[in-house]
């Protein structure tokens, strides 16, 4: 199999949010998916835009894509490349595409002289993480990811 990884394009919205549907199924998380392809379309690809995307394609067709951003790391002292999403088609699981995705992001993140590559993944995801640990990435053990959201979001920022 010969697949094709470009970074993705203002007209790759809508693909873009197709696989985020798709990932949100398969995480059993349709409903929380709130954005379109017009926000897709502002939040990636405005000019002054952290957040990146490539496309995997095989043939011409799109079978995968991944989301990404530079964080800090100021124990480091280095950028960091962070992996929001990444998804591959279920017909194209195997096949080595997912490899070639994250291949991809490794080497942008060695050109821009990362100090690390990071993602989660969901603890029920067995698949995912085995494939991760076959790769040689270690999940954090001491570490719990937290976030603020909405109506609290919103009471932290106006407190």
């Amino acid at each position: 199999m010969t697949v094709l990884i470009r970074e993705a394009k203002r007209e790759d919205s809508n693909t873009i949010l197709k696989f985020v549907k798709e990932l949100a199924a398969y995480e059993k998380a349709e409903h929380e998916v709130l954005a379109t392809e017009q926000m897709i379309e502002d939040s990636i690809f405005s000019e002054h835009s952290s957040t990146k995307a490539i496309i995997c394609e095989k043939d011409g067709n799109p079978i995968g894509f991944a989301v990404y951003f530079f964080n800090y790391s100021t124990w480091l002292g280095k950028h960091g490349l962070y992996l929001e999403d990444l998804f591959v088609s279920p017909s194209e699981r195997g096949s080595g595409a997912g490899k070639a995705l994250l291949k991809h992001l490794a080497g942008i993140a060695v050109a821009n002289d990362c100090g690390r590559f990071e993602w989660n993944v969901l603890d029920w995801n067995k698949p995912a993480i085995d494939f991760y640990e076959s790769l040689g990435a270690k999940p954090k053990s001491e570490w719990l990811g937290y976030q603020l959201t909405g109506e609290h979001l919103t009471a932290l920022a106006t407190s």
